[in-house]
């Protein structure tokens, strides 16, 4: 489970997020819409530890991260979070000088401490799951963007989250690759992963999220079932955002 309470993060004296209450039931993918500028970058900062948050907790698993303690306890508990959450970011960030094996069973070795024959077999069977087993010795710049994402994914999952954070993952995506990658996500839900999906696509998310959040100037102002959230608002600002096209 998943759950933040009363999130709170600002820059000097803007404040960006305002408050933010939300959960994520296990094996379940909650999607995240809102406007440029609505906190839903900075929400993911701060759920992966890369923001420190100023107010508020966000507990995933045993973890509970929150505003006021020590610096050095602060930074100890974002360590064990970042064990407990993978993320996808939309520029993927592989490693070039790495092998696409090598950049899936490089942080369980240095991380986990996981013998690199078993983080091997492991790198394997995931890349048999996104359908690149055979790109295995091939090094990123070889790759499309689509394959690029895949490997991103197989990576993350490599570390055995409890949570995964995606970040605009249809970004660079052609409509055909998006439908690959609904599917490859809700395999991973079957199989017992939670997620959570910041995407401009409406579309998209409502064939993959079980549950939306809107986000609007920081505050959470729609959250319930996707299909209610995207088919059937009722609040007028997510209204007046789907008729936009929930374009940025």
């Amino acid at each position: 489970m998943i759950r933040v309470r009363g999130l709170r993060k600002h820059f000097g004296d803007a404040h960006i997020l305002k408050g933010i209450d939300f959960e994520v039931p296990p094996r379940t993918v909650l999607g995240i819409i809102g406007a440029s500028g609505s906190g839903k970058s900075t929400l993911l900062r701060c759920l992966n530890g890369l923001e420190t948050i100023d107010g508020g907790t966000i507990e995933c698993d045993d973890v509970r991260l929150e505003a006021g303690i020590s610096h050095a306890d602060y930074r100890k508990r974002v360590r064990a979070l970042r064990l407990k959450v993978g993320t996808v970011f939309q520029h993927f960030y592989l490693f070039p000088h790495l092998s696409v094996l090598g950049n899936i069973v490089e942080a369980p070795v240095h991380v986990l401490r996981t013998p690199r024959k078993t983080a091997e077999t492991e790198a394997y069977e995931l890349l048999e799951s996104v359908g690149l087993r055979v790109a295995a010795r091939r090094y990123p710049g070889s790759l499309s963007g689509g394959e690029q994402q895949r490997v991103a994914i197989a990576r993350a999952l490599a570390m055995h989250p409890a949570l995964l954070l995606l970040d605009e993952p249809t970004s660079a995506l052609d409509p055909r690759r998006i439908n690959s990658l609904r599917a490859l996500l809700r395999t991973f839900v079957d199989r017992g992963h939670t997620m959570i999906i910041i995407s401009h696509s409406m579309g998209f998310l409502g064939g993959v999220a079980d549950h939306i959040l809107f986000l609007d100037a920081g505050l959470v102002v729609e959250h319930g079932p996707a299909e209610q959230v995207l088919n059937s608002p009722q609040d007028q600002r997510t209204k007046e955002f789907l008729e936009q096209g929930g374009v940025d």
